[in-house]
């Protein structure tokens, strides 16, 4: 049975799709069995695996209309263990055309239900808003995992976003949890990012991840190559930390 974790922020900028891309790929190194779902038209998720996202026939908004089957949309074996479901920038259309579909919050579930099963992890990277594509991300996910930058607005946001999780919950998907949040972006240099650390530990009854994500040239210059962190720079900081937060989520899912 797949475990599937959202990575939700509807903060721009906090390295929602570097936690996506790497941390799927460092679970997969350790032997497990890896699904990626980017549902962000931006589709960077898609193209930071190599991924030629413009020229794909079958993508999630093709899936999301209901024009093929998941079976026809997954690139399969993209790195070892690593399969993805790619978007491109036609996704964001799809809000438009759903609008007056039954029960559109369930048709990423429906569809992902038919292969989770073959999955050790489903890992979803959503779109930086709390919209209906990230709405669909909660309604199939068992757990969000949120990402916040190491600076001064980190909290802002925080409680709207926990408070969304808490209504999908609520009216959507019963089993939705907190999965925790990861630190990104981390200056070990600055006395700011460890306040901002200590700061959102003393607000937050939520699981706080021990790993912190340094700011990392590598990690920046990964996706122009189309490659996860631990097979650009297997030995980079940046790989080292996001190796050391796929045992966490392993640890954490796996008790």
């Amino acid at each position: 049975m797949g475990r599937i974790i959202a990575i939700a922020n509807q903060k721009g900028g906090v390295g929602k799709t570097t936690t996506s891309i790497n941390l799927s790929s460092c679970i997969a190194e350790k032997g497990k069995r890896v699904l990626v779902i980017d549902i962000d038209p931006q589709g960077n998720t898609t193209s930071g695996y190599g991924i030629e996202k413009n020229q794909l026939d079958n993508t999630i908004y093709e899936l999301i209309l209901g024009d093929c089957s998941i079976e026809d949309c997954i690139l399969k074996e993209v790195y070892p263990n690593i399969s993805v479901l790619p978007s491109n920038v036609n996704l964001a259309a799809a809000e438009i055309e759903l609008i007056g579909v039954e029960k559109k919050e369930y048709i990423l579930k429906n569809e992902v239900d038919w292969v989770k099963d073959r999955y050790d992890f489903i890992i979803i990277d959503c779109p930086p808003s709390l919209s209906l594509l990230t709405v669909n991300a909660m309604t199939t996910a068992d757990s969000v995992l949120v990402p916040i930058q190491c600076e001064y607005y980190a909290l802002e946001g925080l409680s709207q976003l926990i408070h969304t999780v808490n209504l999908v919950k609520e009216r959507l998907n019963p089993a939705l949890e907190m999965e925790g949040v990861v630190f990104t972006m981390y200056d070990s240099r600055t006395n700011l990012s460890a306040q901002v650390v200590e700061n959102v530990k003393s607000h937050l009854s939520q699981n706080v991840y021990n790993t912190l994500i340094p700011r990392n040239i590598r990690l920046a210059e990964a996706p122009s190559y189309g490659k996860p962190i631990n097979l650009y720079d297997p030995k980079s900081a940046g790989s080292e930390s996001y190796m050391a937060l796929a045992e966490e989520v392993i640890r954490n899912n796996y008790f």
